[in-house]
């Protein structure tokens, strides 16, 4: 291995190491300031870091997307413990998830919060794995709508109902749950129907839902009751099929991921946009089940652009003989003079 290989290596690995932790550029490699730091390792950000599909059947795949400002988000796939694949997109769509789900092979459940365009992915992508919704971020947006202090007594009881989401445990305690929601539907069915008529004769609107949040909510968590996606985690088909318990909330991807890439971010905040995306690359690379050694990714393009030369244009020197251009000369463009009016 030549000098100028090992020094390149040398760089790279002490980028890398200060991306992935919290240290700064001048306690990163003693003896060296944060300024000769920036100008030796200046060349490593021309890599894109890569993470070559592996092939592994999981039992279960969990899926979020992070946002580095509008426009720019990171949809990323995690499994025991693991990054398993990561892919760009300006906002999270069905086109974009479904680039990424189709280089992972299906796993037997996916844990996911409901993001945009996700649901419509899986379904061609992966139309035979089961779906379990992060129950937490249920419980936020049912919350959302009806606040944390109900004014309404129905209001109170489907709060109350929601709370309980994560608190079920077994197959009985999930059915005695949805028997609650379905009696409390039946209960205050006249009460979601209630319609408030505009008294204005110029008004857009003739009518409204009175209690128009609390519909809301309840239709939130019908709609999921009726896709069989609440409680997938309990469900003995599944359980015989993969080799442990199965998560009801994306928290694993949350703390493992998210959190830790926003600390990193944090840490190393005043990067440009270019760069933080790539500091996003090279944490999601590292933090893989098998990470390939930093070294394997250099080439020489990377460190020797080489002399960048203006290209030679094919077009003759001079004026054009014949072309499709006004020309004063042939009368037919711009006229000048004092009858140019």
């Amino acid at each position: 291995m030549s000098r100028e290989v090992s020094q390149r290596r040398y760089q790279l690995e002490a980028l890398v190491e200060w991306l992935c932790s919290n240290q700064t550029q001048a306690q990163i490699r003693p003896g060296i300031s944060a300024r000769t730091f920036r100008a030796q390792t200046a060349w490593c950000w021309n890599m894109e870091p890569v993470i070559e599909p592996t092939g592994e059947i999981f039992d279960e795949v969990q899926l979020d997307g992070i946002y580095l400002q509008q426009g720019h988000c990171c949809l990323i796939a995690y499994a025991n413990g693991y990054v398993v694949d990561f892919q760009w997109c300006t906002t999270e769509n069905a086109t974009a998830w479904q680039v990424l789900l189709e280089r992972i092979p299906a796993p037997a459940v996916v844990v996911i919060d409901g993001g945009a365009g996700l649901a419509k992915a899986l379904r061609t992508a992966w139309p035979d794995t089961a779906i379990q919704r992060c129950l937490v971020h249920i419980q936020r947006n049912v919350r959302r709508h009806l606040t944390r202090r109900p004014r309404t007594t129905p209001g109170k009881q489907l709060a109350r109902l929601n709370y309980a989401l994560t608190k079920v445990h077994t197959v009985d305690e999930a059915a005695e749950w949805m028997a609650a929601l379905a009696t409390w539907h039946s209960e205050h069915r006249a009460f979601l129907n209630q319609k408030t008529y505009a008294t204005d004769p110029l008004a857009t609107t003739p009518w409204w839902w009175t209690h128009d949040r609390v519909r809301k909510a309840y239709n939130l968590l019908a709609t999921q009751a009726r896709k069989n996606t609440l409680f997938q985690y309990l469900q003995p088909a599944l359980l015989a099929e993969v080799a442990g318990p199965v998560s009801s909330t994306t928290n694993r991807i949350e703390g493992g991921v998210n959190a830790p890439l926003r600390q990193m971010l944090l840490s190393h905040r005043g990067m440009r946009l270019a760069r933080r995306k790539r500091a996003v690359e090279w944490w999601l690379q590292q933090h893989t089940d098998t990470p390939a050694p930093v070294h394997t990714f250099i080439e020489q393009q990377h460190y020797d652009p080489g002399v960048r030369t203006k290209p030679i244009s094919e077009e003759p020197i001079g004026p054009a003989l014949y072309d499709r251009a006004f020309s004063t000369e042939e009368g037919i463009g711009i006229q000048r003079g004092w009858k140019g009016l």
